[in-house]
């Protein structure tokens, strides 16, 4: 799942830096429309007249502006573009450079742009080769007082800007689509660990109890209804099994009531005789633990291993967690294993809650023979 929305973030990047790179050309456009509007307006109001042509020259008003740099240079200072202007398809005055530095005085239009715009007399918007690079551009015609077509002015925006753009663009996309999806997959990860993971851990090992032969509780997990059916089934199988053995117990057990006390009386008094001969034995050399009905010496095994590679004192749950078992399985072993004088019990209080009862080992765990 975590792979998955990885994945989708990625192709969500791909995705959207394309539209972003779209949207900085597109952008890139309306730039360089609008700085030929207001350029256009500029010299407008600077110089009086209309456009006209004296001895091959280029004139607005009285003015001439062939060859003269000064109104391209101010126009370009003021909008950052490359501005020029054309007396028919030839540059007069511009702030485009050729490949030597010069300025490119004296070079043609390209001939896309001059069909769209001295002859069909259309402003011209798109990307065009000037003088050898690429521009965002914005050409427009020139007319005289006639309204007859005499030249260009040109305006145009180096594909820098659009690459600018777009890499900042990318790189604010991409450390917000990072950081989106790492917390949607921390937010994944917890909900898949407390409403899938957690419960089918304590469903394992209820069945893993039930399959070393105890006795376990019914569980209470919450999660999906594929888990709650599990954990129902498991719950009946218990529940089954415990009254399979009251059948099997009352079957076995003398009818009589006081036969059953006294049977039950003797049962805790071999109970307690044996912890006090566990006891006897822990303080003897080679000689084997005795265990109660319901324990099984692999457990006890599994638990007094883990006792022994701790130097501090645990809980039932830490030690349950250690061993793969419940944790009421675990506290018997571990109630018995402090019966038979081996561990100590502490109670340790928190600011909130119960106290947690902490077992920990008052012998050497090494000198134990469990069989």
């Amino acid at each position: 799942m975590i792979g998955s929305l990885i994945f989708l973030a990625a192709i969500f990047m791909l995705v959207f830096g394309w539209y972003t790179r779209q949207q900085a050309v597109d952008a890139s456009i309306v730039k360089a429309k609008s700085d030929l509007a207001t350029c256009m307006e500029i010299i407008d109001l600077t110089y009086a007249g209309p456009w006209n042509i004296r001895q091959g020259m280029l004139y607005k008003g009285e003015n001439q502006v062939s060859h003269k740099t000064e109104l391209v240079d101010h126009l370009a200072e003021l909008t950052g573009n490359t501005v020029t202007l054309f007396l028919n398809d030839t540059r007069i005055a511009t702030t485009v450079r050729s490949a030597n530095g010069e300025r490119a005085i004296g070079t043609k239009v390209s001939d896309t742009v001059a069909q769209s715009v001295l002859k069909n007399g259309q402003i011209y918007l798109g990307e065009a080769n000037v003088v050898g690079h690429l521009y965002q551009t914005a050409y427009q015609p020139i007319r005289d007082i006639n309204e007859d077509i005499i030249g260009i002015f040109y305006v145009g925006i180096s594909k820098s800007y659009a690459q600018v753009f777009f890499v900042n663009s990318l790189i604010r996309l991409t450390v917000f689509g990072l950081g989106l999806t790492l917390i949607v997959v921390v937010a994944t990860w917890f909900f898949i660990q407390k409403v899938i993971i957690r419960p089918l851990h304590e469903i394992t090992l209820g069945t893993r109890d039930v399959a070393t032969g105890h006795a376990t509780e019914k569980i209470q997990v919450t999660g999906p209804k594929e888990i709650g059916d599990l954990a129902f089934a498991f719950n009946q199988m218990v529940e089954r099994l415990g009254s399979i053995a009251d059948e099997m117990s009352k079957s076995s057990c003398p009818r009589d009531t006081k036969v059953r006390n006294e049977s039950l009386e003797n049962s805790k008094i071999e109970e307690l005789d044996l912890i006090s001969i566990n006891m006897t034995k822990l303080h003897r050399n080679n000689e084997q633990m005795v265990l109660p009905k319901g324990l099984n010496q692999l457990t006890l095994k599994q638990i007094i291993s883990f006792l022994r590679s701790t130097n501090e004192p645990v809980s039932a749950d830490i030690v349950a967690e250690g061993v793969n078992l419940t944790r009421v399985t675990v506290r018997r072993y571990l109630e018995f294993l402090e019966q038979c004088g081996v561990l100590a019990v502490e109670l340790r209080y928190g600011t909130v809650g119960r106290p947690v009862k902490l077992f920990q080992p008052i012998m050497d765990l090494n000198s134990i023979d469990i069989g």
